[in-house]
């Protein structure tokens, strides 16, 4: 992250994102498929870790070079692309509304305190309970009940973030600049979708 000065002198913090330039590697559409839907793919890799299936596929697509991650969009209209198509950052305008979806940072095992933000019992006056969940059954049915707020797998989730603005477009380097903060760390995969008004 970074930031940026507006024109009336706010600051506005903005998240830095490679936008590309990624390759359409498959078209489908609703008659061989069964939906229409668009498959690009992303960051360019030696041909050392290039598989055979994924040579072929990429070949077929007119492509002469690896691509490292490979994803699948759905689109109204799949006849406006073509197989090897570049599409790069200038897709995006300033003050454009985009959500973004990633993958959010993996915190383990943690407790409620942690996980939920509860507030926890005494630390003082021999109290010796302190970030410890405590009853947590129902007497009648003498279980606990599934959803309950408990210690667990933090993280690592799929998260996608609403509201954000495209904030600037950088078309010759392939970068956009977002307000706010996105899911992940840094150089993680995320994608950006454009909102619909």
């Amino acid at each position: 992250m970074t930031h940026v000065f507006a024109e009336d002198g706010r600051m506005i913090p903005v998240t830095v994102i490679q936008a590309g330039p990624v390759h359409v590697t498959q078209i489908k559409s609703t008659d061989k498929e069964g939906y229409n839907a668009v498959q690009v793919g992303f960051e360019e890799i030696s041909d050392k870790r290039l598989t055979y299936p994924k040579y072929g596929h990429l070949k077929k697509a007119g492509l002469t070079t690896n691509l490292r991650f490979l994803r699948e969009f759905r689109v109204d209209d799949p006849s406006s692309f073509s197989l090897g198509q570049t599409i790069d950052a200038s897709i995006f305008a300033d003050g454009e509304d985009v959500h973004v979806t990633g993958i959010s940072k993996g915190r383990g095992f943690a407790g409620g305190v942690k996980r939920y933000g509860f507030k926890g019992q005494h630390m003082t006056h021999g109290y010796m309970t302190h970030r410890r969940p405590l009853s947590n059954g129902a007497t009648g049915p003498q279980r606990v009940f599934k959803g309950s707020r408990r210690p667990g797998h933090m993280g690592d989730d799929q998260v996608t973030q609403k509201g954000l603005k495209v904030v600037k477009v950088d078309a010759e380097r392939n970068l956009i600049l977002v307000s706010g903060s996105v899911p992940g760390a840094n150089g993680t995969l995320v994608t950006i979708k454009k909102v619909a008004k």
